[in-house]
C-alpha cells in the first residue's frame, strides 16, 4: 500500500499544476475512488471542485481527465473553500452558527434563514433576539453579538420583527382559594419562626412550547442560506428517539449528539430568579454551552429538527422545529 501511495504521490506532484489550473478545481489529493456513491479500495487522485458540472458543459481543457499516467481520478464537489473564522467573528454575509444578539444582551447564535410571505428572516431564540421579552419590534440585532464586540454603529445586521413571549413562572399567581390557603399556612410558619413559605402557582398558564424570535435583515446580501461547517439545510424532519443530530453554534462550533429523550417537560432558568416551564421538548447529550442558544439542530441528512435554547453540563435541550415554525408561521428558506 505504501508503495502505491508513494507512486501516486510522485505522479500527483508532476500533474498537480495542470489539475489546479482548471477553472473549477479548488484542491487535489490522494484518496479512494467512489463509485455509485460508495467508497472503493482503489487509490486515485481526487480533484475537489466548487460545483460539479456535467462533462457536456465543459471544454476539453476544463475537463478533469478520467486518469493521469495510468492513475484514475475522481471529482468531489466541495463548494468554495474558505479559511475558517471563529463563530464569534464578524461575517458578511453571515451564515447560521455565528454570534448574534439583541443590542442589550451578551451573545447567542444565529440559527438559520426562514421566510414568511416571501420575506426573509433570521431565526433564533426569544432570549437571543428579543432579550427575554424585554424588547420591542424594530430593535437592533447585531452580528457579532455585543459580548463579541458587535457595535450598533458598525455591526447592525437586522431588526427584530416578532417573538413568541416566554411565560415565566409567577409565584404571585394562582386562584383565589389557593392564595388564601397558602397565605394561612405562611402565617402559621411565621408565628413559629419557620423560614419555609408556600406559593400559589397557576400551572396551566405557565407552559411554553418554544423560545423563538425572528428578525428581518437590513440588507439581504448580509446573510447567506448556509450554516457554518454544515452547509445548506435540506429540509425539516421530526426529531425521534435515538436520532443522530448536530449543530453549529457560537461557543462550541460544530458538535454531534443523539436524541435521548422526546416529549420532555423542562424547567429552565433565565436569570434574575426567573424560570419557565417548557413542554414537548427534545433532549440530547452534552453538545452545547452558553452562547450556543439559537442554533438549529439537524439530522445526518441536514434536515432541521429543532431550535436549541437550553442545556446543562450533561444535556442539550431544543424545541421541536415544527412547533417553532407553527408558532411563528414561517417556513425554511
Amino acid at each position: 500500500m505504501e508503495n502505491s501511495i508513494s507512486h501516486t504521490r510522485e505522479t500527483l506532484a508532476g500533474v498537480n499544476h495542470m489539475l489546479m489550473s482548471k477553472p473549477n478545481v479548488v484542491a487535489t489529493g490522494i484518496g479512494y475512488k467512489r463509485t455509485g456513491g460508495k467508497v472503493t479500495g482503489d487509490l486515485c487522485i481526487i480533484c475537489s471542485v466548487e460545483t460539479k458540472v456535467a462533462a457536456a458543459g465543459l471544454s476539453k481543457r476544463e475537463l478533469v481527465p478520467p486518469s493521469v499516467e495510468g492513475i484514475p481520478t475522481d471529482v468531489h464537489p466541495t463548494g468554495p473553500i474558505h479559511v475558517l473564522k471563529p463563530p464569534t467573528g464578524r461575517f458578511r454575509p453571515a451564515p447560521g452558527g455565528v454570534s448574534t444578539g439583541h443590542f442589550n444582551i451578551t451573545a447567542g447564535t444565529l440559527g438559520c434563514l426562514v421566510k414568511r410571505d416571501e420575506k426573509i428572516f433570521i431565526l433564533s431564540n426569544n432570549h437571543v433576539l428579543a432579550n427575554s421579552n424585554n424588547a420591542e419590534k424594530g430593535d437592533i440585532i447585531l452580528q457579532p453579538g455585543p459580548f463579541d464586540g458587535g457595535k450598533v454603529t458598525d455591526d447592525t445586521i437586522a431588526k427584530l420583527s416578532e417573538f413568541v413571549p416566554i411565560r415565566f413562572e409567577n409565584q404571585s399567581g394562582g386562584c383565589f382559594l389557593a392564595r388564601g390557603i397558602s397565605g394561612f399556612f405562611n402565617f402559621l410558619a411565621r408565628t413559629v419562626g419557620s423560614g419555609m413559605r408556600l406559593f400559589a402557582v397557576d400551572i396551566s398558564h405557565m407552559e411554553n412550547l418554544v423560545d423563538c424570535a425572528i428578525a428581518e435583515p437590513v440588507d439581504g446580501s448580509d446573510v447567506v442560506n448556509e450554516i457554518l461547517q454544515i452547509g445548506t439545510p435540506s429540509g425539516v424532519a421530526e426529531g425521534e428517539l435515538g436520532m443522530e443530530v448536530k449543530k453549529s453554534g457560537r461557543t462550541t462550533g460544530l458538535t454531534n449528539g443523539v436524541i435521548e429523550q422526546v416529549h420532555a417537560t423542562v424547567r429552565g432558568g433565565f436569570g434574575a430568579g426567573r424560570t419557565a416551564l417548557f413542554t414537548d421538548q427534545l433532549i440530547a447529550g452534552a453538545m452545547s454551552q452558553g452562547g450556543d442558544s439559537g442554533s438549529v439542530v439537524l439530522n445526518s441528512e441536514n434536515e432541521v429538527v429543532g431550535l436549541l435554547f437550553a442545556g446543562s453540563v450533561n444535556t442539550t435541550i431544543f424545541n421541536r422545529i415544527q412547533n417553532v415554525f407553527g408558532k411563528m408561521d414561517i417556513t425554511l428558506l
